[in-house]
């Protein structure tokens, strides 16, 4: 594998584990606004580099964006209520691992896709490792149901978003800086009234949180981007969801999240389904 790929992919990996871990610090204040927060100082930071990209779409494409937007908005929700009430080591390997599942049978049900024994075998794994998180329903079973749910909409805008890339030529930069841009906007309504006064509390707070996250949730997805660029992608998308077994290692060690061992087996099962539904 190209040196520089296996960098970026590594980085993109622990970027991503890493905004969940802040957002998953930040779960005990208000959702609404901190997601807000991030959205609008995500759309502030990556201005220039949208700005210098200069890849902003047809406005036949803004619908479209709409669309990927409600979905992203809908995943982060779910996410940042899972983290209130799950674990970061339950709730993320879940509905990481969930995602490229239920995607893979959108693909087969709904776009033509043929599945493979390797893929099918990657679905059950998941599965079992789904199980094995949920200590045969007798573990953090709330925060295992947030991570499914989640997982739904990890399929649902990985689907829209890859045909919208490939069938309707949106720019990646452009998808993902509108998808900031349009998630703050429609955020912005559930911030006034008795929210507005959480505003000042939530950042002074969690400020450091906030900005983390409005830098790594973009820059994940791009580094991905740049390094399917430069390896094949049954390399690099495999590669890239080691971030399931990182964040389990921070949700132990950094916050004390108990069971490790089972759930590091767990996320390890997770990794190996989602591998093989990558390269199949």
């Amino acid at each position: 594998m190209n040196p520089l790929a296996l960098a970026l992919v590594l980085v993109a990996a622990f970027s991503h584990a890493g905004w969940n871990l802040l957002s998953k610090q930040a779960a005990k204040a208000d959702g609404v606004v901190f997601l807000w927060l991030v959205a609008a100082a995500s759309t502030v930071l990556w201005t220039p580099a949208a700005l210098v990209a200069g890849a902003m779409p047809s406005w036949r494409a803004v619908p479209l964006i709409c669309v990927s937007t409600s979905l992203h908005l809908a995943y982060f929700v779910l996410l940042q209520r899972g983290y209130r009430h799950g674990d970061l080591s339950v709730v993320y390997p879940v509905a990481r691992g969930t995602g490229p599942m239920l995607a893979s049978a959108v693909a087969v049900l709904f776009l033509g896709e043929q599945p493979t024994h390797l893929g099918v075998a990657g679905i059950l794994l998941v599965g079992v490792g789904v199980f094995l998180l949920s200590g045969g329903g007798a573990g953090d079973v709330k925060g295992l149901l947030f991570g499914l749910v989640t997982g739904l909409f990890i399929a649902g805008y990985t689907v829209w978003d890859a045909q919208m890339v490939k069938e309707f030529a949106v720019a990646p930069m452009a998808l993902i800086y509108l998808g900031e841009m349009f998630r703050m906007l429609a955020i912005t309504p559930f911030v006034g009234g008795g929210r507005r006064r959480l505003v000042a509390g939530v950042w002074r707070e969690h400020w450091p949180r906030v900005l983390g996250a409005a830098v790594l949730v973009p820059l994940s997805y791009l580094l991905a981007l740049f390094a399917f660029r430069l390896a094949p992608v049954s390399v690099v998308a495999p590669m890239r969801e080691v971030s399931v077994l990182i964040a389990v290692v921070m949700g132990g060690r950094l916050l004390a999240e108990g069971d490790l061992r089972r759930r590091l087996l767990a996320a390890g099962v997770i990794l190996g389904g989602m591998v093989a539904i990558a390269i199949s």
